[in-house]
């Protein structure tokens, strides 16, 4: 299943005669009902969060869009706290869960008065010294052998984030005894993952947990983050998670396993950043050149540094050319960047229709991981973002790069 576009060739052609390509262009429509659609299939919860994972798309207009949906924020950095706050999302509406931490970033944090989520055992008595335990901690738990992860995000056995189960059950004493009045608890296991069994699993696991630790431990845990990883149907075969379902499953394992236990009412909450946005934004480039040796190769304005994903995953991208969406796809292509490494391609003997010098190709699904993974390798510079807004307007939600921005951290003369 790929997305269905939200704009027409002509329409297309006039943002791109405004905006030069390569650009992203993000559908606030189709955002707005992805968001809407999570929040009910968990409307069943006492408390259900969504904190939109911002790595995927760091933008504070998408950021606004989703915190206007009711939206927190997913951060682990001190520019994501930043984003956050600058759109007004603060307290506990932020979960900063990230890894290897400063001291800084933790204190951050604290004053914006997010969940702060350790990652491992010894990051208790960092806090502790730098910043101060607060009222309310979360633990990100690694189950390692107690469970598979999936192609991209590993084994947990091999992944370098969370506590071990023996390690979580001492940090829950730790901080109980420290005076920490507030728990919750936070795994993340798979990503791009379509196969809903695994997020069925997940929420098994934490609440079986929750009740180990509350048996043990003496602690409530009042708050259990599922994670992320819901994935995006890239590949024309590939169908999308049912929400609805999936949230339905929850609540019947939560009725079985929490419902008649102290541990009710449960604030349950996720983190999605790729669902949220990937289907509702495209990479847009035009055919630049055509080459034939041993293959035929497009090559196109945009190049890896604008979308890492296939370069650096063998990811697939849907392809559209615009205007020939109904002609046959007689032709075998590689859709190539100016790159100077043999990776730099969007698409690989891909079969497309012929394809000319000026068309406008649209690489769908980018509007999750595309602009934010971006680079400046080879001077490449990063390309505008456009949000294409529910009046059919469209605005530019970040300029694209000049030369002056690559080298303005240097102090070279000639250079400005």
């Amino acid at each position: 299943m790929t997305s269905t576009l939200p704009f027409t060739r002509e329409q297309l052609e006039a943002i791109a005669a405004e905006h030069p390509t390569p650009f992203h262009l993000y559908n606030e429509a189709g955002i707005r009902a992805t968001a809407r659609e999570l929040t009910s299939a968990f409307s069943w919860a006492p408390e259900f969060r969504e904190y939109f994972a911002m790595k995927a798309t760091p933008n504070p207009y998408i950021l606004n869009i989703l915190r206007e949906e009711g939206c927190g924020a997913d951060c682990s950095s001190m520019a994501e706290l930043a984003l956050a706050e600058a759109v007004g999302i603060t307290g506990e509406q932020i979960m900063f869960t990230s890894n290897n931490t400063p001291h800084e970033e933790f204190q951050r944090a604290r004053e914006l008065g997010a969940v702060i989520n350790l990652d491992d055992i010894t990051h208790i008595d960092y806090l502790d010294e730098h910043v101060g335990l607060p009222d309310l901690l979360s633990f990100r738990y690694n189950p390692g052998p107690r469970r598979t992860g999936n192609a991209i995000i590993g084994n947990p056995e091999e992944a370098k984030y969370g506590f071990t189960h023996e390690q979580l059950l001492e940090g829950y004493r730790i901080i109980r005894e420290r005076g920490v009045k507030r728990f919750g608890l936070h795994t993340m296991v798979v990503s791009n993952e379509l196969d809903a069994s695994a997020f069925i699993e997940t929420a098994r696991m934490l609440f079986a947990l929750a009740l180990e630790i509350h048996e043990s431990c003496g602690v409530r845990i009042e708050l259990i983050n599922l994670g992320g990883g819901i994935g995006v149907p890239y590949r024309p075969d590939q169908t999308p998670v049912n929400l609805a379902a999936l949230g339905e499953q929850v609540r019947d394992l939560y009725e079985e396993q929490i419902a008649s236990t102290p541990l009710h009412p449960l604030c349950i909450a996720m983190e999605n950043g790729r669902m949220m946005t990937g289907p509702h934004g495209v990479l847009v480039t035009r055919a630049r050149h055509r080459k034939d040796t041993y293959r035929h190769y497009i090559g196109v304005d945009a190049c890896m540094a604008n979308l890492m994903r296939p370069g650096m995953y063998d990811a697939y991208h849907h392809i559209s050319v615009m205007g020939k969406e109904d002609s046959p796809h007689d032709h075998v292509y590689d859709v190539v960047g100016s790159l100077c490494e043999n990776n730099d391609k969007f698409a690989i003997e891909r079969d497309l229709p012929a394809i000319e010098t000026g068309d406008l190709l649209v690489i769908h699904d980018a509007g999750a991981h595309g602009h934010a993974m971006g680079f400046n390798y080879n001077g490449k510079l990063r390309s505008a973002e456009l949000l294409l807004r529910q009046d059919g307007s469209v605005r530019e939600i970040r300029r694209a790069e000049t030369e002056a921005d690559y080298f303005t951290t240097l102090d070279y003369p000639g250079l400005t």
